[in-house]
């Protein structure tokens, strides 16, 4: 067998474009046509296909290498299979297919079974991405109908799949089935005005699936409640450098994830995960890595700020703001967005109560936060002016129960109070 280079295509004027995924692996059986890279340059982000079939033998990039038109992508070895072409079509060969005993099928009938040649190999064809996706989503390929040309699966296949909700005493509904029920729009929407189409951005359909996985995964149950930050923001804005004389700009956000680390140390539940329900296992991890919901023209991100039990207010602060430009300005790398204790989600800086956070799977609980104000409490006798702060935490009800929410919470509440505000700075 020959082996051959596979190098980056024309992709226009561009050039050092950045891989950002790598989308298969040495020793890969894949086919032509099939994903092997995505680029993406400031406009937009691209995947690159095979232009042969075969087995990988090297792959010469990583992610994060910048490659321009005509830059070595990989080797491959060329597989025994060919592609027959009738009349300018590309089918499979049928030949393939034949029972042992059965003769070869003549050309002319090849050209008459084009469009059983899926069912008669009872094969599953999707690339390598979308059998990763699947994977991902807990998916099987093989039961799932492909729309596409021979019956080939693709990401929207998966999705569609996938919203009938995971069920383990029912099997979900075939693609087929669903398209079947799917409501469908009688009318367009342009008939009744002028429209735009735009694309949907590239992070929000990276998170939809993950979005759609964990609320049909995980039976969410939020928890409101309200916490007195009073004294917590007077500490708050009081702090000066102690050589220059300055204020300090600590974010309550700070305060707010040395609280929460404080009350999964109590509560160590909220510090786990279930990923498999049939082992009847429970993850209990020992560090602390808060998930930060950012807020991006490209569309929510959740990276981890690692090890918060080991740093003061001030450290987490400046990292949060590092790591937020970093997310918008997308050069933040994809491994901080994994293995994450927990994840705050804050509208404080924009407004609203109370909302019903998803739970970033596989952790099992969400605290969002919403925009403190200024209320009117009875303390004792008396009505007293009190800064309030708005707090819905979603929680996995499989292992989390109401009454162990209400309490962490609770401890949440007493750690941002005035009796324990001024330890958190350490």
């Amino acid at each position: 067998m020959s082996i051959i280079d596979i190098k980056v295509p024309n992709i226009g004027d561009f050039k050092d474009v950045e891989i950002i995924e790598i989308l298969v692996k040495n020793g890969q059986e894949i086919s032509k046509g099939d994903s092997i890279i995505t680029l993406e340059s400031d406009k937009s982000s691209v995947e690159v296909p095979s232009d042969n079939s075969g087995k990988i033998s090297n792959i010469n990039v990583k992610v994060g290498d910048k490659v321009s038109e005509g830059d070595l992508i990989l080797k491959i070895e060329l597989s025994k299979k060919e592609d027959i072409k009738i009349d300018n079509q590309e089918i499979i060969n049928t030949r393939e297919f034949n029972e042992p005993n059965e003769k070869p099928l003549e050309k002319k009938e090849i050209k008459t079974n084009i469009h059983n040649t899926n069912k008669t190999a009872k094969l599953t064809q999707a690339s390598p991405k979308v059998r990763k996706f699947a994977r991902e989503l807990g998916a099987d390929i093989n039961i799932i109908s492909g729309s596409e040309k021979y019956g080939r699966v693709s990401e929207e296949d998966v999705k569609s799949f996938i919203k009938q909700g995971i069920n383990e005493k029912q099997p979900l509904k075939s693609n087929e089935e669903n398209q079947k029920q799917k409501i469908k729009i009688e009318y367009d929407h342009s008939d009744f005005g002028d429209i735009d189409v735009k694309d949907i951005p590239r992070i929000k359909k990276l998170a939809a699936p993950h979005l759609v996985n964990s609320f049909n995964t995980i039976p969410h149950v939020t928890h409101h409640d309200e916490i007195d930050i009073t004294e917590m923001e007077e500490f708050r804005k009081s702090l000066t450098d102690h050589y220059t004389g300055e204020k300090l700009k600590i974010t309550p956000l700070a305060f707010i994830m040395k609280a929460l680390v404080a009350a999964l140390k109590e509560f160590p539940s909220f510090n786990s995960s279930i990923e498999d329900m049939t082992s009847g296992k429970i993850i209990f991890k020992k560090y602390f890595h808060i998930g930060i919901a950012v807020d991006t023209p490209n569309g929510l991100m959740v990276p981890k700020i690692r090890q918060v039990d080991k740093k003061n207010i001030q450290h987490l602060s400046a990292e949060l703001r590092e790591v937020a430009q970093k997310c918008r300005d997308l050069k933040i790398d994809k491994k901080e967005f994994y293995g994450g204790s927990m994840t705050i989600s804050s509208l404080g800086g924009i407004g609203g109560s109370f909302f019903t956070p998803i739970i970033n799977y596989p952790e099992v609980a969400i605290l969002g936060v919403s925009k403190s104000n200024v209320k009117q409490i009875l303390l004792g006798d008396q009505f007293t002016t009190r800064t309030i702060l708005p707090i819905s935490l979603s929680y996995d009800h499989r292992i989390i129960d109401g009454a162990e929410a209400a309490r962490f919470c609770n401890e949440i509440r007493d750690n941002l109070g005035k009796n324990f505000a001024f330890k958190l700075a350490i």
